[in-house]
């Protein structure tokens, strides 16, 4: 039996591994239990790549932020945002633009408990604990209406999180009511885990997700650029997650470059006018 850290909500179950958690582990946080860590470790015998993964997602996740709050965005509704860390949506958004405004949304009270203590009174900024799959509650929910204006554009950020969304949830509806709620010239970012380069490994880690909250889904590129219907992807379109406009960095790649051990595509995409 696991010990409650006093941190922990009441509610939480923490017996049972949860798939923000397990992302807050790759992602070398503390935010999570032991059964977390016992299924990520499990996981990461499937995928010991999973580390590095995580950050390349998080890095397109700041570079599509930049991207399109130097073209004009400046509010974002951060869908399955996870435990807050280092280069939080709003943080990235602000230095280009100081008054950009950011809901958060998880369906993880851990995860939401500690981005409203970090977010503390931060300006522009909130948190709402929702599961993304109900559009509706979402935004409708005060914190959302009260911090973005839905008559003008909005970026809509999915990294790491549609693959959680299982076929029979319909993720393309879902996607299409979050645009469709959306202005014109509005925006979506989004990375997605695919099963093209090892679908034998791809069955293997979703039976591993099966164990915790939500199930993994890996899905093939046409798959993904389907529930991207009604936006007109940017250059470079969907493609690599680590070629979807790199930074120039310095540092070599933890995984010397190959897209194959990455196993994610990226994209962003503006709403038709």
């Amino acid at each position: 039996m696991n010990q409650r850290p006093p941190w922990a909500p009441d509610e939480i179950d923490i017996e049972r591994p949860s798939a923000a958690r397990m992302y807050d582990f790759f992602l070398g946080g503390s935010n999570n239990f032991a059964a977390d860590r016992r299924l990520a470790q499990e996981y990461l015998q499937v995928l010991p790549d999973m580390p590095a993964i995580a950050r390349a997602q998080r890095a397109v996740l700041h570079r599509a932020v930049r991207y399109l709050t130097a073209a004009g965005v400046d509010q974002f509704l951060d869908l399955g945002s996870g435990m807050p860390t280092v280069g939080n949506v709003h943080e990235i958004a602000q230095q280009v633009n100081p008054q950009a405004r950011v809901v958060y949304v998880d369906v993880d009270p851990v995860a939401a408990a500690h981005g409203r203590a970090l977010l503390g009174r931060t300006p522009y900024t909130g948190v709402v604990l929702a599961d993304l799959r109900d559009p509706s509650y979402v935004l409708k929910h005060p914190v959302t209406t009260e911090l973005l204006d839905f008559s003008r554009p909005i970026g809509l950020l999915m990294i790491a999180v549609l693959h959680f969304l299982p076929d029979h949830d319909d993720p393309a509806a879902v996607v299409g009511r979050y645009r469709d709620a959306t202005a014109p010239g509005s925006a979506i970012a989004i990375t997605h885990a695919t099963s093209d380069y090892h679908p034998e490994m791809a069955k293997r880690a979703e039976a591993v997700y099966r164990k915790a909250s939500h199930q993994m889904n890996y899905r093939s590129r046409a798959e993904i650029e389907a529930l991207l219907a009604g936006y007109d992807l940017v250059e470079p379109g969907l493609v690599d997650m680590i070629r979807w406009r790199p930074d120039a960095d310095p540092c070599p790649d933890p995984l010397g470059g190959d897209v194959t051990r990455y196993n994610g595509y990226a994209a962003v995409g503006r709403k038709h006018a």
